[in-house]
């Protein structure tokens, strides 16, 4: 088979799952959806590897190939097509995208396993995954658009999928209405790319856009930020970033599915896809690199003071995807890309452990109350301290290899390129910290009397509530199920886990400088026309940043130790000593505060004005009167048509003489 068939069928298997599972719930028994689920994405992994293997036997210059399934518009200049492009970057993805997932689903099968909407949930989120394969094979902006609203779409259902708990459906809401808004921008940025280069075909307009547009020419500057609008709502950038930690209401296997393989990954690919535009427009490229650093260190210092366990990881997302914009904004574009995959090792892996930890809390997610649980969670602690080591950069991980690769080209770029190398170092020190305040809070310290009672070998089950607000919930569908499962007593979550430590530790290897490029020999095509690709460091600048990275990771660990184990009550000190920074950070800025000030009350304002003053008063009053005064005016006029041609007659004779009158009372 081609490379494209390829393509097709690692869109087929996932949209397959998700109809098998949306018409059939009724007849599937006990876990049957959830491995029909897993099983479609396993079968795309497979695809998607097969795609591999024959892009590979392409030579480089050769390997970006299409593939039309029908013509969706031709007439006037328009020509959209259902089309793919396979090719070094969308395989990249699709691998990631594809692999990742299936382990998420096979964490699932155990993880959900007591929930009513179990089928519901799988159906769900194979049409995500179907839903993401679809963005990043898109060919042309008109379906990468479809795939865009699709994503966008199903994180709603997924994140509002707890439905009867009234925070989950109001964080799917948020993350809705603010994705609209980078839908909205992608949107136009398509728009002014077909009015400027006359088609909406990838290939087309990147070759026609260097003889068309100048550099920093004011269009192109346009068509660029508008993109960035798009990619930071999905990549959760400042200033559109509020939606992701709320998105963590969802289950936490959805949050793993939209931090690490699918959705946040989004916009960081849709910069690195249309690079032809960023490198004619190096001001907007410029303005996205600063976005990317100032959201890195605010998300950083967000998860130095936030105490529920899957909002820090949220923030550690947030922070991760500013060093990938950063990385393919000023050109590290396989460094960029190569932090995207290490990214989805250790985030889909630190979200499983959270979810286990979470189970074995009873559902209760502040770190406040946890503590002492390595004993009785050997495996999960074993696993989850291996992401934290990966999160930090610990030396030999996979995120040591690409995190700093990203902030050594950046050094070597030289002029003012330096910020981002010192700003991800102060970065790096800052997510080392929190990576193992959540290690040394969750696993060390006095066991809590969950960790106690599961040392013993019973599970701490407590009544449902929602851990953000206390509420009592029941387990009737739209609220969780009432089991919990942990990895150290369901094998799929185990395995899933397992596999996840195991590339978080050695998927490094890929890009070792001095031994190997793999990546970057790989993804060069379908970079082969940019300025920036082959601006590689030397082999000892790459080392000496690896040092200084390391070194930064080995401070950042040993300075959290100190604090939370060391000299336990450290904490609490620095919190009543710089209270006011504690609670800045706490509220996180105060960004949901200030865009509730500005944004929501007034909405919400007009809103209260157009029905009190325009409903109440325009409509209902005076539009209403005159609609009742038409009304009186036709029952006259009916009266008057009675369908005899004596009284038409003696109307006109009357109009007329009425007429005559008149003209003879004005001549007078």
């Amino acid at each position: 088979m081609s490379a494209t068939t390829y393509g097709w069928l690692v869109l087929a298997f996932p949209l397959a799952g998700f109809l098998i599972n949306a018409f059939g719930w009724r007849v599937l028994p006990g876990r049957a959806a959830g491995w029909i689920g897993t099983a479609a994405i396993g079968l795309a992994f497979l695809n998607a590897i097969g795609a591999l293997v024959m892009v590979l036997d392409k030579p480089v210059a050769g390997r970006e190939l299409t593939s039309t399934l029908w013509t969706y518009a031709s007439a006037a200049g328009l020509d959209i097509k259902v089309n793919i492009l396979v090719d070094p970057l969308s395989v990249f993805m699709i691998l990631i995208v594809s692999g990742v997932s299936t382990l998420i689903h096979l964490y699932s099968v155990a993880y959900l396993d007591s929930d009513r909407g179990y089928a519901r949930y799988f159906a769900y989120l194979n049409f995500f995954v179907f839903s993401m394969l679809l963005l990043v094979l898109a060919g042309n902006f008109v379906l990468l658009i479809v795939g865009w609203a699709f994503v966008g779409f199903a994180s709603y259902a997924l994140i509002s999928f707890w439905y009867r708990r009234n925070t989950a459906t109001k964080a799917g809401m948020k993350a809705f209405v603010i994705n609209v808004i980078g839908d909205v921008g992608l949107v136009f940025a398509a728009f002014f790319i077909f009015r400027e280069l006359g088609s909406f075909d990838y290939l087309t307009v990147f070759h026609a856009a260097p003889q068309h547009f100048a550099t920093n020419q004011g269009v192109v500057i346009a068509i660029c930020l508008l993109l960035l609008v798009g990619a930071f709502a999905k990549s959760a950038q400042l200033p559109l970033h509020t939606w992701l930690p709320d998105a963590m209401e969802g289950p936490t296997p959805v949050s793993a599915l939209i931090h690490a393989a699918t959705m946040v990954t989004a916009g960081v690919y849709l910069i690195g896809r249309t690079y032809p535009f960023f490198e004619l427009a190096p001001t907007a490229a410029d303005i996205s690199a600063f976005i990317g650093l100032a959201t890195l260190l605010f998300a950083a210092t967000c998860a130095l003071a936030v105490t529920d366990l899957k909002r820090i990881i949220a923030y550690s997302t947030i922070s991760q995807i500013g060093y990938m914009v950063v990385g393919v904004s000023i050109g590290a574009y396989a460094a960029g890309f190569f932090h995207l995959m290490s990214h989805a090792f250790f985030k889909a892996l630190l979200f499983m452990s959270a979810g286990s930890v979470i189970s074995a809390m009873a559902g209760t997610q502040d770190i406040d109350r946890m503590g002492g649980l390595r004993r009785a969670m050997p495996f999960t602690a074993v696993v989850m301290t291996i992401g934290a080591l990966a999160l930090a950069g610990f030396p030999g991980t996979a995120g040591f290899f690409s995190k700093d690769e990203i902030l050594a080209f950046a050094a070597h770029r030289g002029g003012f390129y330096w910020i981002f190398t010192v700003g991800g170092y102060i970065g790096a020190l800052l997510t080392a910290f929190y990576a193992f305040r959540i290690i040394f809070r969750v696993f060390w310290g006095e066991p809590v009397a969950e960790a106690s009672e599961l040392e013993h070998g019973h599970l701490a089950h407590s009544e449902p509530e929602n851990p953000m607000t206390g509420e009592t919930e029941d387990t009737d569908v739209g609220f969780p199920g009432q089991e919990h499962h942990i990895a150290e007593r369901d094998r799929p979550m185990w395995l899933a886990m397992a596999a996840l430590a195991f590339l978080s530790i050695f998927g490094g290897v890929l890009q070792i400088p001095g031994l190997d490029d793999v990546i970057d020999k790989f993804l060069h095509g379908s970079f082969l026309d940019s300025t920036l690709y082959e601006r590689f460091p030397s082999i000892a600048a790459d080392w000496e940043g690896l040092a200084v990275g390391g070194t930064v990771a080995l401070i950042g660990i040993a300075a959290a130790y100190r604090v939370y184990v060391a000299r336990p009550g450290t904490s609490a000190a620095l919190i009543r000593r710089f209270r006011a920074i504690h609670t800045f950070l706490v509220n996180r800025w105060y960004f949901d505060q200030l865009y509730d000030a500005v944004v929501y009350r007034p909405t919400i304002a007009v809103g209260r004005f157009a029905n009190d003053v325009v409903e109440r008063v325009v409509v209902q009053g005076i539009v209403v009167v005159v609609v009742d005064v038409v009304r009186g005016v036709g029952v006259v006029v009916r009266g008057a048509q009675s369908g005899f041609v004596r009284a038409y007659a003696l109307l006109l004779i009357g109009g007329f003489a009425a007429l005559g009158l008149y003209f003879l009372i004005v001549s007078s």
